[in-house]
């Protein structure tokens, strides 16, 4: 197993986008794309696991992690957008077909993607707590820290933080909590830390705020879809949940015990999950 990624730098639509690649040397890719407010070392326990048999590529979306903030981020925080960039990053790479795999705001990507402008390109999707349809109280819990991402005197306060915050993502030893932390982790001008994304990246729920409806997308999709959905969920409702099962692409459903919104893809069942249905 390959444990050692490669960081890389790419510029898309005249954006540099960050990735963090797993088994160059496999021909298969899977892209595995991060949540709203996290970064792609988020994926780094999967993406090992993946890289046994793919090449796995796991970008920090525009506005995240060490990929550029956008000038504009009105217009290109939307799913659109990040579609547009990875479609990019899949030319630029000349990767013609790929399996995708994402949590939260990933999976959505992927979704948008899959039915659109990555139609006959993506031959699998994993979705990670996420649907074509989101429930409102916990969008507005998101919106809420989000847009105003707090601040701490020290790194040990900030994991403290996130500990509270992403309690959902389920069992996270204490070095995974400090990977997690120290890999979505910047220094504001004053000293302090805050997490490292533009709060700007929020806009997208008031400028584009139908951004996450996407039944019609989902019944225009005829791939293969698994959805994961953790037991808690408060994003993912259990009868949208059910209702993908029963219509468009008719997922394979799982629900992930011990977790809310999203769980980590950190353990060694998540792996057997996701990997089996890749390889499917």
């Amino acid at each position: 197993m390959s444990t050692t990624p490669t960081s890389r730098y790419v510029r898309c639509l005249d954006r540099e986008i960050h990735v963090t690649e797993w088994g160059a040397q496999h021909r298969e890719v899977v892209v595995a794309w991060h949540g709203l407010a996290r970064t792609g070392r988020d994926m780094d326990d999967i993406a090992a696991h993946l890289s046994q048999w793919y090449r796995v590529i796991c970008p920090d979306t525009l506005g995240r992690g060490l990929s550029q903030w956008s000038p504009a981020p009105e217009r290109e925080y939307c799913l659109a957008f990040y579609v547009q960039l990875a479609e990019s990053l899949l030319d630029q790479w000349g990767i013609a077909q790929c399996r995708w795999l994402g949590t939260s705001m990933g999976g959505a990507i992927g979704l948008h993607a899959a039915a659109g402008r990555l139609q006959g390109r993506i031959s699998h999707l994993v979705l990670n707590d996420i649907g074509p349809q989101l429930a409102t109280a916990a969008v507005e819990r998101i919106r809420s820290y989000a847009g105003n991402p707090a601040s701490f005197a020290t790194v040990s306060e900030l994991e403290q933080y996130f500990r509270t915050i992403y309690q959902p993502y389920g069992a996270l030893t204490d070095a995974q909590w400090r990977r997690l932390t120290e890999t979505s982790v910047r220094r504001l001008p004053d000293g302090r830390v805050t997490p490292h994304y533009d709060p700007a990246m929020v806009q997208q729920f008031f400028h584009h705020p139908q951004d996450y409806d996407q039944w019609p997308a989902w019944d225009r999709l005829s791939i293969p879809v698994l959805c994961l959905r953790g037991e808690h969920s408060d994003l993912l409702e259990p009868d949208v949940a059910q209702a993908m099962t029963q219509r468009g692409p008719r997922a394979q459903l799982i629900t992930v015990p011990g977790c809310g919104h999203a769980p980590a893809l950190n353990v060694a069942q998540h792996f057997e999950w996701v990997s089996g249905f890749l390889a499917g």
